[in-house]
């Protein structure tokens, strides 16, 4: 069984005291006196930097030459290699152009008026904003609720002329009798009639 509180030991031969771990590095462990000494400068090497392709604005060339098939897109590919433009580039001419007094960052928010917030204009301002919301409200309302008016509205509203009818009739049957008569007494006819 283990022994409890104590790690395991392993079967490895460790060096002995006088051994160091790690990397030595014999151009620039110098200590601090090389540290402290001189300035150790890199001079920069210009890499040409190989952008990715630009596939959108290839498809959309190869689109337009008619290119259909993934032989034509592949040949297109060779004939038309575009590559992603280097956003980096346009760095160096912009930094340059920064004024020396310049300040970056966001503007601090204006500090709150404190006597608003005692005198409770802003309750204020709340509540005038609210009771105009609800005469527009109210406004809307009765704009619909009144009916539209259509022609049978109009037609009630303004009634047509009552047409004259001309009882014409043609000269030939202007003195024939009726042939029936209905009503039981001439006075009836003639009441009937003058109402």
């Amino acid at each position: 069984q283990h022994e409890v509180g104590k790690p395991l030991r392993n079967c490895y031969s460790l060096p002995g005291l006088d051994f160091t771990y790690g990397l030595y590095m014999h151009k620039r462990d110098g200590g601090v006196a090389e540290a402290i000494g001189h300035w150790d400068a890199v001079k920069p090497r210009n890499i040409k930097r190989i952008m990715p392709r630009d596939f959108l604005t290839m498809n959309r060339g190869a689109v337009d030459a008619g290119c259909t098939t993934a032989r034509e897109f592949g040949l297109y590919y060779k004939f038309k290699d575009i590559r992603c433009k280097d956003e980096n580039r346009f760095l160096t001419g912009w930094v340059s152009k920064i004024p020396a007094d310049m300040t970056f960052g966001r503007p601090a928010r204006p500090s709150t008026p404190i006597y608003d917030i005692i005198q409770h204009r802003y309750k204020e301002m709340w509540m005038e904003h609210q009771r105009a919301r609800t005469r527009v409200q109210k406004i809307e309302k009765k704009k619909l609720d009144q009916v539209r008016g259509n022609r049978t509205t109009y037609l009630r509203t303004h009634p047509p002329p009552a047409k004259e009818e001309s009882f014409w009739h043609p000269a030939r049957f202007e003195k024939v009798e009726p042939h029936l008569s209905t009503f039981p007494d001439p006075e009836a006819r003639e009441k009937a009639l003058s109402a």
